[in-house]
């Protein structure tokens, strides 16, 4: 049982950090929209990357630059067009009965986008993929899927947390600063994201 415990652990620290995922996640909380589907999919497309980088992805993906190269352009533009997206919501602030209100996001788009800040991010195939692999294949094979396990766990546990425990900063989002100050964080976090990923390809 170790090894979920390992694995439980390993995917807490590389989990809890403002990024991305977290931000998209967070805010369509905040918002009410496809909660459930929303962290549902973010879980389980972990265990799905996890699970495959413990079963040997990690080494075909350690093992090819120009698929790498090609996942960080993808993910560098990916991000810098939603950090864009969120400066402009900034500029018109919302109150969070407004941010209900207006500019549904459907749920085949919300899906979508979550993808998006999963399968297009690179930071997602290292630390999942290539970090989580290899240290779970460093497991006994009979202890692999016990560390899988305990991983998947902490990704569910993660993004429960934050999708639906952003309710409880509702009151705080009903005046629009709020709202202009979340977006500017998020807009900038995805700019500096998307940045890094062109500098770190060059």
């Amino acid at each position: 049982m170790n090894a979920s415990l390992d694995g439980l652990l390993t995917g807490l620290s590389l989990i809890v950090a403002i990024g991305a995922q977290n931000a998209f996640v967070l805010r369509q909380g905040l918002r009410g929209e496809h909660v459930t589907p929303i962290v549902a999919f973010c879980a389980l497309a972990d265990l799905l990357l996890i699970g495959a980088g413990v079963a040997g992805l990690a080494a075909l993906l350690g093992a090819s630059p120009a698929l790498t190269t090609l996942l960080t352009a993808a993910g560098a533009a990916f991000l810098f067009w939603y950090g864009l997206r969120a400066m402009s919501r900034a500029l018109r602030p919302e109150s969070l009965r407004a941010a209900r209100g207006t500019e549904p996001v459907t749920l085949r788009s919300a899906i979508a986008q979550a993808a998006g800040f999963t399968f297009l991010n690179p930071h997602v195939y290292l630390d999942t993929v290539l970090l989580m692999g290899s240290i779970g294949a460093r497991q006994p094979p009979e202890m692999r899927i016990w560390f899988v396990g305990g991983a998947a766990c902490a990704s569910g546990a993660w993004f429960t947390t934050v999708g639906f425990g952003s309710r409880l900063l509702a009151p705080l989002f009903a005046r629009p600063r709020a709202w202009q100050i979340l977006d500017v964080l998020i807009g900038l976090t995805m700019l500096i994201l998307a940045a890094m990923l062109v500098h770190s390809s060059v």
